[in-house]
């Protein structure tokens, strides 16, 4: 048997060292993981930013809806703008994941320290387990609890109140993401935001029940 020339593996192997064919293939191996966490996280990041967009034009969408029921408002007027929440939520599942809280707020009518403003009536949507952050029926009703109104923040400047002889429907939303990818990316998230229109035209400011709904076809917080 002829043996090879020891010439010829010193070859193969200068033409090895110099063979760059599937180079391009190895790279990419190499970045691919890089490249799926950082488009998984651009992603989760679109969709955390839609959600906090979407989140506030429904609290602003079912405060000012609430504020255009003229001459007085019904129950039935209020499951409708809450149908109207969703319709336009149903792709965040805001209805499963989170609450929207509607607030009649008025000036209680007190003189002195216990001058301030009321929740006259509340009402919610959603089966999130959360609660209003300023306060339930009747705060402020008897005491200056509620004096400088509602709203983000400790000072006056940041709240907002009712005038006399008129209401503010304040709306808050809160609603827990749900992430795109994985809650791992940001971890868990609750989006809350509030929003307040002034009625218009409404001098009636006691929610009727024109149709006689059962409770259970009302939107009571219950």
């Amino acid at each position: 048997m002829k043996k090879m020339p020891p010439l010829v593996p010193r070859l193969l192997l200068r033409r090895l060292r110099r063979d760059e064919r599937g180079l391009a293939l190895i790279e990419f191996a190499f970045s691919l993981p890089v490249l799926l966490i950082l488009g998984m996280a651009g992603l989760e990041s679109a969709n955390l930013a839609l959600a906090h967009m979407r989140i506030s034009q429904i609290a602003m969408l079912v405060a000012d809806n609430a504020a255009r029921v003229r001459t007085s408002i019904d129950e039935a007027d209020v499951n409708e703008i809450m149908t109207g929440a969703d319709l336009s939520s149903e792709t965040l599942r805001l209805k499963a994941n989170g609450r929207i809280i509607l607030s009649d707020l008025e000036p209680n009518g007190l003189t002195g320290s216990n001058a301030g403003q009321y929740i006259r009536w509340q009402r919610c949507w959603g089966d999130g387990a959360f609660t209003s952050s300023y306060g339930l029926v009747n705060k402020g009703k008897t005491d200056g609890s509620l004096k400088d109104g509602m709203g983000p923040g400790t000072t006056a400047a940041t709240k907002v109140t009712a005038s006399s002889g008129t209401a503010v429907m304040f709306v808050e939303v809160a609603y827990t993401y749900q992430p795109l990818v994985s809650n791992s990316i940001f971890g868990p998230k609750v989006i809350r935001y509030s929003s307040a229109f002034n009625v218009r035209e409404r001098t009636d400011q006691a929610i009727k029940n024109g149709g006689n709904l059962a409770a259970a076809n009302t939107a009571r917080c219950t």
